[in-house]
């Protein structure tokens, strides 16, 4: 059964750091990319990074590049969001998700609508003082 499992958010004070990681169970990384979206409560949700799980290649819309970076590791089947100088406003529940790699090039998942193909549940992100 393949899975997405999101961890390592909490609650942390702006200009902080937090290292988001997305455990997958049921494929191996090399066949999928893997996407990190966000949801904030009353917005639609966007895009944060998005990474190919063979050669690492990765993706920023033009709003997420500077402060957040995108890794995976593929023998310990993570992919990994590492967000730094973190601001209220990336106060969020943070998803990760899957798709093959020969249905979606790992640039166009990050593209709107989001209709990757398996969802992890979530880990939420609270930045406030």
């Amino acid at each position: 059964q393949l899975q997405l499992i999101e961890s390592g958010g909490d609650l942390v004070q702006p200009r902080e750091s937090l290292r988001l990681s997305c455990a997958v169970s049921g494929f191996t990384l090399d066949n999928y990319v893997i996407g990190w979206f966000r949801q904030a409560p009353g917005k639609e949700r966007e895009a944060v990074s998005c990474i190919s799980g063979s050669d690492g290649k990765s993706y920023y819309p033009d709003s997420m590049k500077g402060r957040f970076t995108i890794s995976r590791d593929n023998a310990k089947k993570t992919v990994y969001l590492q967000m730094d100088s973190l601001k209220p406003d990336d106060t969020a529940v943070y998803y990760c998700a899957a798709d093959r790699s020969h249905r979606v090039h790992y640039t166009r998942q990050c593209d709107p609508p989001y209709n990757a193909e398996y969802w992890g549940k979530g880990t939420l992100v609270t930045v406030s003082s």
